[in-house]
């Protein structure tokens, strides 16, 4: 179409609203924790890492100085989660660094157990069961207090769900 005076600024509302519309669905699309890059964390010491952590969903979950872990009902990361199924288990983790921060990884190799979460919400995709091996990658962040925070994305990335463990209190601590 030709520009003239008379239709110029119908061109140019046309293509605001396009713009506008173009901008609404990219934000639907991008959710908090779907294009999530790290923390900056970047002090976290593989010794400040190892030990016992917890959630409030009755997770508990070691990790030791010599690399293995141990995990008892952990839930899967993003759409796993929906599933419902909970891991115990053995395997091996690291604690690795690049631009955006530090993260754990965690690989389970030998499943002991699956627990099953009563507001699963989705039957795993192949109508079998929990998976035998399974990774997760746990954000490294601190709190207030400087303490670690391990944390990763669950459920619908728009929605930015986090399964946070902290550090489970030694029994020799003080009240």
């Amino acid at each position: 179409m030709k520009t003239t005076r008379g239709n110029a600024p119908r061109a140019l509302t046309r293509y605001g609203m396009a713009v506008a519309l173009l901008a609404t669905l990219t934000a639907c699309l991008a959710g908090p924790g779907q294009y999530y890059e790290g923390t900056d964390v970047h002090d976290a010491t593989s010794a400040e890492v190892a030990g016992a952590w917890e959630s409030v969903e009755g997770t508990a979950m070691t990790l030791r100085p010599d690399g293995t872990a141990t995990v008892t009902r952990l839930d899967g990361e993003d759409f796993d989660f929906d599933e419902g199924w909970r891991l115990s288990g053995t395997g091996t983790w690291s604690l690795s660094d690049d631009a955006n921060g530090q993260d754990v990884r965690l690989e389970l190799t030998t499943r002991t157990k699956v627990d099953k979460r009563d507001d699963a919400t989705t039957p795993p995709p192949d109508g079998g069961e929990a998976p035998t091996t399974y990774s997760w990658r746990f954000y490294v962040d601190r709190n207030d207090r400087r303490e670690l925070v391990l944390f990763f994305f669950f459920g619908d990335p728009d929605a930015g769900s986090t399964y946070v463990l902290t550090r489970k209190p030694s029994a020799t601590a003080a009240p």
